[in-house]
């Protein structure tokens, strides 16, 4: 918590030091308790523990502005009680400055890009795929990258270029508390080493004819690490490395029928390996989205996607690719689809997700209930559900099945 309080009292220095003398400003001060648990319902973690997640957490949101100036900074505090135990986290820090056509944010910010529903096509930037398949809220999905966001609108497109000096990496589930499919067990020894550069990506939007449309460039690197064995025949240790990585992609969205149409693509080159020969190098990808959201009746909206990935150097993966690991499709088609009901006057949500890839049985659903008691508290509870193939995206989660619960305080 110290920390926490000197990053406020640093933000309102900063942003004093930053607003002109005689500017009327606004400074509010928010933030939340909450209690978050989910436990499993098949079997015990791999360290024996029966809770996916078990933790309180207090946030502590100042948000300032003056003028032309922003400030905002969101720290939190928890206490893990499954061996992390105290913890604290920036998981918003920023500065902004807007003009008349053009703004800049500088430091630590989330930003989503693209038009999935936990599908990923074009929003590059770092998540955390733990905290989803834990029960944690889901806004806790995306984490926070340190970087430069620089918007352009000049009349004729807008601009959003974004730098970030230094890498940072999605995080994955924690093996300790998942069980994870791993096509070496035996090798003990493993490092991971990060790239020494940061990323920067390009995303220029406009409206055609009443759809918002959108081109997305990203030089960096893929966000969950590849593994490197030393040897094949007698591997004694791994590396884990981030493959480099260019992205161009298009999206568009807009009224179609009774509904919205969101189209997205993209295609993933991956530039440290385009010839596919490199079994540990992910291939170049081409994905295609295409999704349909809908409210058929009032406080009902439903949400239907289809997602293809398909690999490129195809032929070079399988010829590279070791004897006993399980091999990827060349083309892999998934369905996913959402329902969220609103009841009792909207304070009560239950909704619905689920994803399903029909090349390989994978599936992921997840179900939950929240109840608003209050404006400022509110309660989930919902479950998570995986099946499929041992070593496919979901599959490998089957024995990971867990429910949780949410309860939050906010002030």
């Amino acid at each position: 918590m110290p920390g926490i309080i000197r990053s406020i009292a640093v933000g309102l220095f900063a942003f004093a030091a930053l607003t002109p003398p005689g500017t009327s400003a606004e400074v509010t001060l928010s933030g939340f308790l909450q209690q978050n648990t989910a436990f499993n319902t098949v079997t015990e973690n791999p360290d024996g523990r029966h809770y996916k997640w078990l933790e309180e957490r207090a946030q502590l949101k100042l948000d300032a502005t003056g003028g032309a100036w922003r400030v905002l900074l969101k720290g939190e505090v928890a206490y893990d009680h499954l061996g992390r135990q105290d913890e604290s986290e920036l998981r918003e820090g920023y500065v902004d400055y807007a003009a008349r056509n053009w703004d800049l944010r500088a430091g630590r910010q989330v930003i989503t890009w693209g038009l999935g529903d936990l599908v990923f096509v074009n929003d590059v930037f770092p998540k955390d795929h733990e905290a989803l398949f834990a029960g944690r809220p889901l806004e806790y999905l995306k984490r926070g990258v340190d970087a430069v966001k620089l918007g352009v609108y000049p009349g004729l497109a807008s601009f959003e270029l974004v730098v970030a000096p230094t890498f940072r990496e999605s995080r994955t589930p924690d093996p300790n508390r998942f069980w994870l499919f791993d096509p070496l067990p035996a090798v003990t020894n493993r490092t991971t080493v990060k790239p020494e550069q940061g990323d920067a990506g390009l995303r220029v939007y406009r409206d055609i004819a009443g759809y918002d449309a959108a081109m997305y460039l990203y030089r960096g690197f893929h966000r969950t690490p590849s593994m490197r064995p030393d040897s094949m025949l007698a591997p004694t240790k791994i590396t884990y490395f981030y493959p480099k990585l260019f992205i161009y992609g298009a999206s568009l969205s807009g009224r179609a029928g009774g509904g919205v149409l969101n189209l997205e693509a993209a295609f993933y080159d991956s530039r440290q390996d385009r010839s596919g020969s490199d079994f540990t190098v992910p291939n170049s990808q081409t994905r295609v989205l295409v999704g349909y959201q809908i409210q058929p009746v009032e406080d009902l909206s439903l949400n239907f996607q289809y997602y293809a990935e398909r690999m490129h150097a195809y032929d070079s993966y399988r010829g590279a690719l070791p004897a006993g690991f399980p091999a990827e499709k060349r083309v892999n088609h998934y369905f996913t689809a959402r329902a969220t009901q609103l009841l009792q006057h909207q304070t009560l949500r239950l909704s619905v997700y689920a994803s399903y890839n029909a090349s390989n049985g994978d599936y992921f659903v997840t179900p939950e209930l929240r109840y608003s008691f209050t404006d400022h508290l509110w309660g989930a509870v919902g479950a998570n559900f995986f099946g499929g193939k041992p070593w496919g995206q979901f599959g490998q989660l089957s024995q990971n099945d867990n429910v949780y619960l949410q309860l939050r305080h906010e002030f």
